[in-house]
């Protein structure tokens, strides 16, 4: 489902403790004495839906924050430490009404069953609002936190070695291996399974629970799952991809995919070879959406927004840098920048604060009046569903018979 140039935003916001700025949380607008509150994580839902965004996503890992991209650091100036994403998400939902709630999960370390019944449960209790999205991890730090199984030495320099490359490619497969297997448990239960009929003392057809019966090279799931079919049939599933391993599991496997592009043409290049997957894996007919990922630091003028910037780096003690590009200008530059780049094939945009408590704000009051007087983004929510925003369709059962 390729964007065009005339078809709406979608928008999300990436949450991450105070900011994705390591020093975001030294910043006037931080609330570092609340980051492991319910409080805190409610009032950044809340104002996000306040801007009509589509959803957003939580981050989360089995190790500690680091500044260091394979193993842990010692440092003592930056958060670390932070709360369970699904139970975040799950805290929310009755708090809000509308926006989608996406949290990551590593699908390295964690059984199919144990997030297929978490993910229909967020669905349960947001009425029709949950997401995941799947992250793998190398790092030999987490693996010893469970004791199943080891890796080798990770460094950055070694990304493009064989064994490595190796490796990757184990960790995606098994990734699109645990996203079948959680699909498959969610349509175990057939949507009217359960009769609830007092009259007759009958609760559950039982010849409308499934075994799935997936075996994969890391695991077998036999099913059904304990947990009713969610509300969206299939809660939306979502991966953030860098390169083609990564990109042959959002072709195959996701509804929506991030991407990190730096310009119009890399958007192109990428959303291209996504697309490319996407019909390699037989999936040409079904939506999926494509998203630019953004860090974003956003104030009334450019030059404004990179002292911030500048400052923030000064307090961590080096210039930040991302994976993704990084912004810094006034909303009406952003609303500039996300036009263009949407017609590159992106249909969307999941922005990440560089400091919550100040460019949250500046999203929903500055950037999304702005795209609505181009008449780029809604004005009113128009579904209720996390589906329904992006357009997604409830799936049938694969299971069920016609």
């Amino acid at each position: 489902m390729p964007a065009s140039p005339s078809s709406p935003l979608h928008l999300a916001v990436a949450l991450d403790g105070a900011g994705w700025h390591p020093a975001a949380w030294r910043a006037p607008q931080a609330r570092p004495r609340d980051l492991l509150t319910a409080g805190y994580w409610a009032d950044l839902v809340t104002e996000a839906e306040r801007g009509l965004l589509d959803f957003v996503t939580f981050e989360d890992a089995l190790g500690l924050q680091s500044s260091r991209f394979t193993e842990p650091d010692d440092r003592t100036d930056q958060v670390r430490g932070r709360l369970d994403a699904v139970l975040i998400a799950a805290r929310v939902a009755p708090l809000t009404h509308h926006i989608g709630l996406v949290p990551t999960v590593v699908t390295t370390h964690t059984e199919p069953f144990h997030i297929s019944k978490a993910i229909a449960t967020l669905d349960y209790v947001s009425t029709g609002r949950a997401g995941l999205r799947v992250q793998v991890s190398a790092r030999q730090s987490e693996a010893a936190h469970f004791g199943r199984r080891t890796f080798p030495p990770l460094r950055i320099e070694d990304l493009d070695t064989p064994e490595i490359r190796e490796l990757t490619a184990e960790l995606f497969e098994e990734a699109a291996d645990h996203v079948e297997a959680v699909r498959r448990l969610w349509d175990s239960w057939e949507d009217d399974a359960e009769i609830r009929d007092t009259s007759t003392g009958r609760f559950v057809d039982r010849d409308k629970l499934h075994h799935v019966d997936f075996e994969g090279r890391h695991f077998s799931v036999k099913g059904p799952s304990i947990t009713p079919r969610p509300p969206q049939g299939q809660p939306v599933v979502t991966a953030l991809a860098h390169q083609s391993v990564p990109f042959q599991l959002v072709g195959r496997s996701t509804d929506i995919g991030y991407v990190t592009p730096h310009d119009p043409g890399q958007a192109r290049s990428i959303s291209d070879e996504i697309r490319a997957a996407q019909a390699a894996a037989g999936r040409t007919d079904e939506p999926l959406h494509i998203f630019g990922d953004l860090v974003v630091f956003l104030d009334d003028d450019e030059a404004a927004a990179a002292d911030r910037k500048a400052r923030l780096d000064d307090l961590a003690g080096y210039p930040y840098t991302s994976d993704a590009k990084i912004f810094t200008g006034s909303p009406g530059q952003l609303a500039d920048l996300l036009l263009r780049w949407q017609q590159a094939g992106l249909s969307g945009f999941r922005l990440r604060p560089g400091v919550v408590g100040h460019d949250l704000p500046a999203i929903t009051r500055g950037l999304v009046p702005e795209l609505q007087r181009r008449g780029a983004f809604r004005r009113e929510y128009e579904a209720d569903t996390l589906r329904g925003l992006l357009g997604l369709s409830r799936p049938a059962n694969r299971y069920a018979t016609v």
